[in-house]
């Protein structure tokens, strides 16, 4: 059985996770909890040098980034994971890999990019965030936002056409992380409202929802960084996230 090393704080942590549990991918859980900086830790560091998560382990198989995580499961078990997922068709496979090549740099860091401007920042820069930078960067979430609806989703259902595949999970994950601080970013969307709740049935409406509950208590999360004295020590390498 593969293990998975994930916090579902994090998007990408969630994503591994849904299609996992979407497709039936047996899996041991292992957390590693980001805010109290155990990705820095030995025991982790030992894992992967990366020290971030997800991580995926399979036997002495080590495998790091959630993008290539995904697809190695959807291959590893295309005996029972549906094409659609991560299709063997050319186009359709080329479809796909083009929605994750560009949402690591747009919509996934612009979204990101917001979370933690709100609910970090000032734990680790020690002031408020500015106006005009986070004006910036919600107009940068704005602009991502409109290219998800405009050019990847346009009038399908899902990313790569009527059913759903590891981009739609990847990409609905991204822009719930905003949500977590207080940001709707579905507001004034109904056509990603309705994408984000056929992705949900398709995933598990109440699995889905149970996921996404640690992002909705990020006053818990940054309060139990704050309190920690061993997270505190790390707080230095947090602020290269800040400087943008």
């Amino acid at each position: 059985m593969i293990e998975l090393y994930l916090d579902l704080i994090s998007p990408p942590c969630r994503a591994v996770f849904l299609f996992a549990k979407a497709v039936k991918i047996p899996f041991e859980f292992k957390l590693v909890q980001l805010g109290a900086g155990e990705q820095y830790k030995e025991e982790f560091s030992k894992l992967t040098q990366v020290k971030k998560v997800p991580v995926l382990k399979d036997g002495n198989f080590i495998l790091t980034e959630s993008t290539a995580i995904l697809k190695y499961m959807a291959r590893k078990h295309s005996t029972s994971v549906a094409d659609h997922w991560f299709p063997a068709d050319l186009q359709q496979q080329a479809r796909v890999d083009e929605y994750l090549s560009w949402q690591h740099l747009n919509l996934r860091a612009d979204c990101s990019r917001v979370f933690l401007l709100r609910s970090l920042y000032l734990l680790v820069m020690g002031s408020e965030v500015t106006p005009e930078k986070m004006d910036k960067a919600i107009t940068n979430m704005q602009e991502s936002l409109d290219l998800l609806e405009e050019k990847f989703l346009q009038e399908k259902a899902f990313i790569i056409g009527d059913k759903i595949s590891i981009a739609d999970v990847i990409a609905v994950v991204e822009v719930m992380q905003p949500v977590g601080t207080g940001v709707d970013t579905w507001e004034s969307r109904p056509k990603l409202v309705a994408w984000r709740e056929r992705v949900k049935k398709v995933l598990g409406v109440k699995q889905f929802d149970e996921v996404h509950e640690s992002l909705m208590k990020t006053d818990e999360f940054r309060e139990k960084m704050q309190n920690d004295p061993e997270m505190l020590k790390f707080l230095p390498k947090l602020k290269k996230v800040f400087r943008w």
